[in-house]
């Protein structure tokens, strides 16, 4: 089918081809847990959208609202995507999702690089120390200071 001809395209094909989702099982799998919604109402895969609709998606703690610009089956590159949907996200929803992100890779001990994967005895070690902080409200950089002490 041509895409100048095409008037309506299923909401999973859509939003898997302007890259709001990695694969096209993925953004089904969102419209089937209600992560999905078009103008307002819930949205089963194969609902069809069209030009002018509002699609909102609920990833995580970020709420992407994206309109439909134009109409396409066929993935894209990253750079065409702004040709065929109107972002209308709040700044703060990035700046929020940043953020979080963040403080995940920080809140996490990281190994030193070139390390390797633990062996059987630090994964122990390991247990052990999150297993006596858990009994124990203790903050971030206590658990780090007594893990560090018990290797």
């Amino acid at each position: 089918m041509d895409q100048e001809k095409q008037e309506s395209v299923r909401v999973d094909v859509w939003i898997w081809a302007v890259r709001l989702f990695k694969t096209r099982t993925m953004a089904a799998a969102a419209c089937k847990n209600q992560q999905v919604l078009i103008n307002g109402g819930r949205c089963k895969p194969a609902r069809q959208v069209r030009i002018g609709d509002k699609i909102v998606i609920k990833r995580g703690i970020m709420t992407r609202t994206v309109e439909v610009k134009a109409i396409l089956e066929k993935r894209v590159g990253a750079k065409l995507v702004d040709d065929f949907l109107i972002d209308h996200t709040p700044p703060e929803e990035y700046q929020q999702a940043t953020e979080a992100a963040r403080y995940g890779r920080s809140a996490v001990p990281q190994r030193e690089p070139g390390s390797g994967r633990p062996t059987k005895r630090e994964r122990r070690e390991l247990d052990d120390v999150m297993s006596e902080m858990s009994e124990v409200d203790v903050s971030f950089e206590d658990f780090l200071k007594s893990f560090l002490e018990n290797r």
